[in-house]
């Protein structure tokens, strides 16, 4: 797969030739400096940007051969994310950030799912705060509580823990990897940080947009 980016006169390649499998439950971490093409390639095999060659497979569908609305609703369905910035909407309370996807996608009982999943965050007392009066890290298991409740089959985390400090993010990143544990998630995790890589026995490694590296323990 291939990502590149007119600019003028100019083709940046972001992405060259990458190849890769994942088999179902795996828990794999993608490596790399700021500017080595993570974030783009995890764009990419969600399908929320489009390569400029080359396919993207998750459970058998070819992501590209559906339109827009067909990929949004793969993704509501078998995808589930965790963002570094945690993307919760302001103007909804912790609860119904996590009913939200789970409203969307018909989910009966969407109020008394999420309020579960947010008490097996730690939450339970949290239910009715809004993001503005929660911790960084309360709002990260908030999202994390949101990306499990829908009970995806993949997951993406995109530098869970950027924003938070260490010791916070350790917890973060050893709930992530409980949930993940539990619910049998494959689990793709974008980090810079190898400390937080070796949680995952597979480890891929990116540089200047290559796959340099494909590593398992």
């Amino acid at each position: 797969m291939t990502k590149q980016v007119s600019t003028g006169a100019t083709t940046l390649t972001i992405l060259d030739n990458i190849s890769l499998e994942i088999a179902a439950g795996e828990a794999c971490a993608i490596l790399g400096a700021s500017g080595s093409g993570k974030t783009t390639l995890l764009a990419l095999l969600a399908g929320l940007d489009v390569p400029t060659a080359g396919e993207v497979h998750i459970n058998g569908v070819n992501l590209f051969a559906l339109d827009e609305d067909g990929r949004a609703r793969l993704r509501r369905n078998q995808v589930g994310f965790v963002f570094q910035s945690f993307q919760l909407l302001p103007a909804l309370t912790a609860v119904e950030n996590v009913m939200l996807p789970l409203e969307l996608a018909g989910n009966a009982g969407a109020r008394e799912k999420a309020a579960a999943w947010l008490a097996r965050v730690g939450l339970a007392e949290r239910l009715e705060h809004y993001p503005r009066q929660l911790s960084g890290g309360e709002q990260q298991r908030v999202a994390l509580a949101r990306a499990f409740a829908a009970e995806p089959r993949l997951l993406f985390a995109d530098e869970p823990t950027g924003n938070l400090d260490s010791a916070t993010g350790e917890e973060i990143i050893s709930l992530i990897f409980a949930l993940n544990r539990e619910s049998r998630t494959t689990l793709l995790l974008v980090t810079h940080d190898e400390a937080i890589a070796r949680h995952c026995p597979r480890q891929f490694k990116l540089a200047a947009g290559r796959l340099t590296n494909d590593e398992r323990r």
